[in-house]
């Protein structure tokens, strides 16, 4: 794997992340001081004014259109993750998501590539077991088949780790922005509580992804799996983060359609360092959240 003299002599990673001016890649790149020790990000958009009010990309080019100007930021850096993903829109539209993926191994040039996928992915789950990365994707929605489509693109090509991240508090719907005034809506089940999902906070993410990426660069003998998980460990029940975020509310009935319970098995990220053992609370994931108040 190419590894600059930098690198080797620092100790600290250098990771391209492509498409970090989004919901997700907006809230890491504030959360990146405050968690991402070890690695340094080059964050990637397709023009200057998508870094408004956070400092600006550090490189600009877009990935499908301008493969030469990939590689050349590729390979300025150790490892390259993939955020990037298409708008939502017509099956062709979500193609899109595996041409991005296949785009980056094909830049990144046998280095370490990171691609963030979905529990999407999953679908519903047929029993109280937790989703574990060897369970068959069997996606319930257009942008789940889409993640599970761009995974299997990618299943033959090495170096390539595929996150199936949980929801994320913030860049979900839940805890994102909302109009002032007007309470949020929730789903309630019918024993009463909402949909519990498996979640992670930004800083929790960021502090992840950039052991991942220190492991995938300085140790040797880590191999990290073609598919992971990422999340803390355990469910939140929705309305607990709300209660813990202070937001108003109001309850309505949920449709059949509602997932009762989304649970990744995160077995792997805990072996590996990248999440704590410590099952998740409404509590502390909220205020990893509010850390970052104030830092945009």
């Amino acid at each position: 794997m190419p590894r600059s003299p930098l690198s080797r002599r620092s100790g600290v990673a250098r990771l391209l992340i492509v498409g970090g001016s989004g919901r997700l890649g907006s809230m890491m790149r504030r959360a990146w001081p405050l968690a991402g020790a070890g690695v340094v990000p080059i964050w990637q958009a397709r023009r200057q004014s998508d870094f408004a009010g956070l400092g600006g990309p550090d490189v600009v080019f877009d990935p499908l259109a301008a493969p030469e100007a990939f590689q050349a930021a590729a390979q300025g850096a150790d490892a390259v993750l993939m955020l990037a993903a298409p708008m939502p829109g017509g099956a062709a539209d979500w193609a899109q998501g595996t041409d991005l993926a296949l785009a980056a191994v094909a830049a990144a040039a046998g280095r370490p590539v990171f691609v963030a996928s979905s529990a999407a992915v999953y679908g519903a789950p047929t029993g109280p077991a937790p989703f574990g990365e060897d369970d068959p994707p069997v996606p319930v929605s257009d942008y789940g088949r889409a993640k599970a489509a761009m995974e299997a693109a990618l299943a033959d090509h090495p170096g390539v780790t595929v996150l199936r991240i949980g929801n994320v508090a913030g860049a979900d719907a839940l805890l994102g922005f909302a109009p002032e005034g007007v309470p949020r809506r929730l789903h309630i089940l019918s024993d009463g509580i909402g949909p519990r999902r498996s979640y992670i906070g930004p800083q929790a993410l960021v502090r992840a992804l950039a052991r991942g990426v220190r492991l995938s660069v300085f140790a040797e003998q880590a191999k990290l799996p073609a598919r992971l998980n990422l999340a803390l460990p355990g469910v939140v029940p929705m309305e607990a983060l709300l209660r813990a975020a202070g937001a108003d509310w109001v309850a309505e009935p949920a449709p059949d359609s509602v997932i009762p319970r989304v649970e990744l098995d995160v077995t792997r990220a805990i072996a590996l360092g990248l999440v704590p053992e410590d099952p998740a609370s409404a509590a502390r994931i909220v205020a990893d959240l509010r850390a970052l108040e104030g830092t945009a």
